[in-house]
Formats: C-alpha cells, sequence, structure tokens
C-alpha cells in the first residue's frame, strides 16, 4: 500500500450514500484543503496548483473552488457525445454565468475543492441527499461563502450505456429534487444572502432541470395531439392567443436549446461535436425518462443509492490496461 494513501473502512449501517463516506473522510483529513476525486478522474496536471492559488488570493468567504468537468471518452458514440455536449455547456458557459452574476453553484460531484475549517462548520455534506454536491453547493451560499469555478479541467469516463446512463440521471435529479425541497422550505433565507436573482437561479438550474424534463414529453403530445386531432379539448384548456403562445414558446424554446448544444463544445475547439447537438431532442428523451423514474423513487425510496457501473467504457479500459503495465514496468 502506498504511504500516501489511507484506506477507511465506513460503517455498513444507512444511509450506505457518497455524503456519508465523504463526512468520514473530512472528520479525519488532515490537510486545510479537502479535495473530491472520482477514482478515474483525470485532472490536469497543474490543477492543484491552480486551486491553492485561487484560495491564497481568495478572500474569506471563498469557500470551494470547481473545476471544469469533461470526458475523456467523448468520441465513444452517441451517448458518450451528447453527454460531452451538454457538460461543456454546463461548465463552461452556465456555471461561470452564475459566478459572474454572484448566484448559487449547484456544485459538480468531483474536483471540489474545500476549506476544511469551513466545511466543518457548516456541517459538512448531507449524508441523505444522494446529489449532495448540488446541495452542498446550495448551502454555501446561502451561509454567505462563494464558490467559484476554476480555470481547469477534470476528465473523467462519459457513461456510455443507455441503461446505465438512466440509472445515473435519475438518481441525479432526485436528489436535484431533495435539495430543492430542502431549501424552498425557508427562501428568504436565499434572498437574504443572495437576492432574488439567487432564488430564480435555484428554480432554474435545479429545479428546472427535473421540472422541464418531466413537462417536455407531455407538452410535445399535446401539441401533436392538436396537429392530428384539432381537438376541441385543447382549445378549450389553452383559449385563443395562449395557445398560440404555449406553441410559440414549445417550439422555439426547444430551438434555443439546440442551438445552445450546438454552440456547446466550441470553447474547447471541439467542432466535430456541434453537428451532434441536433439529435438533442432525442437525449432529452433520455433524461425525461429518468426524470419520471427519479419522481417515483423520491416518493418511494427516497434515499437510495442507485449504483452507476464504471470502467465499461472501450476508453476507460484501455487506459486501465496502459497504467497497470506502465506499473509493472516500474
Amino acid at each position: 500500500m502506498d504511504e500516501r494513501y489511507e484506506l477507511i473502512t465506513v460503517a455498513a449501517t444507512g444511509p450506505r450514500t457518497k455524503p456519508k463516506a465523504c463526512n468520514y473522510g473530512m472528520h479525519l483529513a488532515r490537510g486545510d484543503l479537502i479535495v473530491i476525486f472520482d477514482a478515474e478522474d483525470q485532472p490536469e496536471p497543474d490543477q492543484l496548483l491552480k486551486a491553492a492559488s485561487a484560495f491564497h488570493n481568495g478572500d474569506d468567504q471563498l469557500a470551494c473552488v470547481q473545476a471544469r468537468l469533461n470526458y475523456y471518452n467523448a468520441n465513444e458514440n452517441w451517448l458518450t457525445r451528447l453527454f460531452t455536449l451538454e457538460y461543456s455547456l454546463w461548465f463552461d458557459w452556465l456555471l461561470p454565468a452564475l459566478q459572474a452574476q454572484g448566484a448559487p453553484i449547484p456544485l459538480g460531484g468531483t474536483s471540489n475543492y474545500f476549506k476544511t475549517d469551513t466545511l466543518i462548520k457548516i456541517g459538512g455534506w448531507d449524508p441523505f441527499n444522494v446529489t449532495e454536491d448540488a446541495d452542498l453547493g446550495l448551502r454555501l451560499s446561502k451561509l454567505g461563502y462563494r464558490v467559484e469555478i476554476l480555470d481547469s479541467t477534470t476528465y473523467e469516463e462519459a457513461n456510455c450505456q443507455t441503461g446505465n446512463w438512466i440509472r445515473q440521471r435519475s438518481r441525479w435529479m432526485k436528489g436535484y429534487l431533495q435539495t430543492w425541497l430542502v431549501h424552498m422550505r425557508r427562501p428568504n433565507d436565499i434572498v437574504a444572502t443572495t437576492g432574488w436573482s439567487g432564488l430564480l437561479s435555484i428554480q432554474l438550474f435545479t429545479a428546472g432541470n427535473v421540472f422541464s424534463a418531466l413537462i417536455n414529453p407531455i407538452l410535445w403530445a399535446v401539441f401533436i395531439g392538436w396537429l392530428l386531432t384539432a381537438s376541441p379539448l385543447i382549445s378549450e384548456a389553452f383559449p385563443g392567443p395562449l395557445l398560440w403562445f404555449n406553441i410559440f414558446a414549445l417550439i422555439f424554446g426547444n430551438l434555443f436549446f439546440i442551438f445552445l448544444a450546438v454552440i456547446a463544445p466550441l470553447k474547447r475547439g471541439w467542432r466535430h461535436l456541434c453537428v451532434f447537438g441536433l439529435t438533442a431532442p432525442v437525449y432529452w428523451l433520455l433524461a425525461s425518462i429518468a426524470a419520471y423514474k427519479a419522481l417515483w423513487q423520491i416518493i418511494f425510496r427516497p434515499h437510495y443509492w442507485e449504483k452507476t457501473d464504471h470502467l465499461i467504457s472501450a476508453v476507460a479500459i484501455q487506459k486501465r490496461k496502459d497504467a497497470l503495465r506502465d506499473r509493472v514496468k516500474k
């Protein structure tokens, strides 16, 4: 065993979640900073130095630095390409925009750098939340702390199997619902520290991710049904201008988000991925399936941590073989 590492056994009692394990590690940590990495992560070589520099130059309210996340197997299949477009949009465009506005930032699940004393002070992670990173990011903002996005990327394995992707995404969405329900118990606390814009960003980027996935197939089904049948029931439910306003919002709203998916990889120069953004509606259909599964689980299995298989990508498997071969040579 490498002396730089220590294995910690976490008690096999409920809840059996990642944040519970993180809390164990937090109380045993000896450094001033704590960072969370997934096992397959490949952070850029200078990321630790950049994170340390950010804290050195930051003020007392800087509690966390979040690296950008992306995938090293983006070109493996259609699913990994769309997953890469989504992460590129989220970490390269949307989260920096939230930072610029001083809005709460829902963290990603890895490459989060924290001040140890601040993390302990606020009680660490919620062990019952299955998207603990997003919850912690909002909690930091609500308590007056700040999160910054680090100009450094951590690459990881994109989920390349549909069933596995739905299991992972449904857990994330269930956690987003948990997070939204918890923080909306006292919305005044959010407004007091982040203003109304902070409260709005939570609706859009936490609840909105799930609710849009839930309602999107319903809206399209109603629209297609109206086109095919011209049912008077639809006209009665959406009278006059309201009907046309909803049609406009549905069509042009989807076109706008397709446009965002198309331009998402441009900051990284991955122009070959842009064309796949045109297929985003199919990807959103998968997200809707995951959203309905999340809705069912938050009612009947709210704290169940659904496992995601890793090391299933051909690229990830080859990387592991190469690493083992290099280790044997040494």
